[in-house]
């Protein structure tokens, strides 16, 4: 399946009208069509974000809508974040046009997701928790912000061209555990983990997302997140009996 059929656009609470309608236009641009928009905080059929999309408004009148981003992906195998900073827990970012090439080459598997934050402050750490794969745009220092249509155009013209130089290669397709599957069993670690005081109850995250870092670099498959998943509960079965005295 090509990248532009098996590729979702998500928009995380978008502040902006005329940009949701100009990220709709940019999309067909570029022949992309799966638009998800996550509680967004305009109208995305207000008349400025009519006025941004122009024949692009199918796109809006059918994007799909979320309470949050984990129900967002939970059907996509893999996810790209976004994000300006760097920092504790934003690291090993790449550029658009390698995050371009992997997504290419995973959409062969199942949905990949092309995410977005907020105008003001893009996507929580928690949010980007939920990426395999952290994206930034190098801009210049003196004014490093870019606006959320252009960071989508720069995004989208950087898969546009992946497309077209891999029309000729056969990627064969394997297929990823996808994020609700993932989520289910780093949930059932934290817990697992925790109980055995192996993480620290009162910031179990600092250790777990070094594990979901670990984890996105291996890209699981649905058999490997069942047999992780047999060790969590064969170490609550273990820690249970210990506790029992049985």
């Amino acid at each position: 399946m090509s990248i532009a059929s098996n590729l979702c656009v998500v928009l995380v609470e978008s502040q902006g009208a005329f940009n949701l309608g100009a990220v709709a236009r940019v999309m067909m641009n570029f022949g992309f069509s799966q638009l998800r928009l996550v509680n967004p905080q305009v109208d995305p059929l207000a008349a400025d974000a009519r006025r941004g999309a122009l024949s692009a408004l199918p796109l809006l009148e059918n994007a799909a809508r979320f309470d949050n981003l984990a129900t967002a992906l939970a059907d996509c195998h893999f996810a790209v974040g976004t994000t300006r900073r760097e920092g504790k827990f934003r690291e090993e970012l790449v550029t658009p046009n390698v995050a371009a090439i992997e997504m290419t080459e995973k959409t062969a598997g199942g949905t990949v997701a092309l995410v977005f934050g907020r105008e003001d402050c893009g996507l929580h750490t928690a949010e980007l928790d939920l990426c395999q794969c952290l994206l930034t745009i190098p801009t210049h220092d003196g004014f490093p912000s870019m606006n959320l249509a252009q960071a989508v155009t720069v995004c989208l013209y950087e898969l546009d061209r992946a497309l077209s130089n891999s029309a000729s290669i056969d990627v064969k397709p394997r297929k990823l555990a996808n994020s609700a599957e993932l989520e289910a069993m780093l949930q059932h670690m934290r817990r697992t983990l925790t109980e055995i005081e192996y993480l620290d109850p009162q910031n179990p995250n600092r250790i777990l997302r070094t594990f979901r870092r670990v984890f996105a670099r291996a890209e699981l498959d649905e058999r490997e997140v069942r047999i992780l998943r047999g060790l969590w509960s064969r170490i609550d079965y273990i820690a249970g009996r210990k506790i029992s005295g049985a």
